[in-house]
């Protein structure tokens, strides 16, 4: 059975928009830490972000999508859930910041609710950059994009857990620009890319 597609310019433009955007927010949030911690300016940014980051994970993800159809919405589906959960360590910085609500008071009452903080942040986290690493791969196996571009994506997503575990400024700068770089740089040439207005077919084979 075939399946045709079409992206629209306004889609194309979105996305490449936010392919610039998101990582470009991650990167700036990571300036307003204190002491580790995301702050109301840097929670809010990081919030923000988040927003951008769904059309632009439907960019990226979109490249690998005629050669991996299943992979391609299976690895969206996972990639966005663990941005979500990103969003929401942005919402406990906001809070926590307003509030005066200490890292430790915060670790006790996540211990005291697991279920909720496990689904909600700290399983679900570390999803945004695995995905982001396995799809590093997948460009590099399928050659969809330049050698640099994938080998930096996956230097950012290892990176990006140990700048978020270490709590280290310096680290997560590294992480952040990591991940821009190729990132941007795919949204780069979605942005000026003249949009072509055709349909794309995927034969639905169910194959990886």
């Amino acid at each position: 059975m075939a399946i045709t597609s079409e992206v629209t310019a306004s889609e194309q433009k979105l996305r490449g928009f936010s392919m610039i955007t998101a990582p470009f927010l991650f990167m700036l949030s990571t300036f307003f830490w204190e002491n580790g911690e995301y702050t109301i300016t840097g929670g809010t940014i990081l919030v923000v972000a988040t927003v951008f980051w769904i059309p632009a994970l439907t960019g990226l993800f979109a490249r690998i999508k005629h050669l991996m159809p299943i992979y391609a919405t299976l690895g969206l589906l996972v990639a966005i859930f663990g941005c979500i959960s990103g969003n929401n360590f942005g919402m406990r910085g906001i809070y926590a910041d307003v509030f005066g609500i200490s890292r430790q008071a915060l670790l006790q009452q996540a211990a005291a609710h697991p279920v909720s903080f496990n689904i909600t942040m700290f399983m679900s986290g570390p999803l945004f950059p695995l995905s982001l690493l396995v799809l590093g791969i997948v460009f590099l196996r399928k050659k969809v994009v330049p050698v640099w571009v994938g080998v930096l994506l996956c230097l950012g997503a290892v990176a990006f857990p140990v700048s978020r575990i270490s709590r280290i400024e310096s680290v997560a700068h590294v992480a952040d620009v990591l991940l821009f770089i190729p990132i941007a740089y795919l949204g780069w040439q979605l942005l000026t890319k003249s949009h072509q207005g055709a349909s794309h077919t995927i034969l639905d084979s169910g194959s990886y």
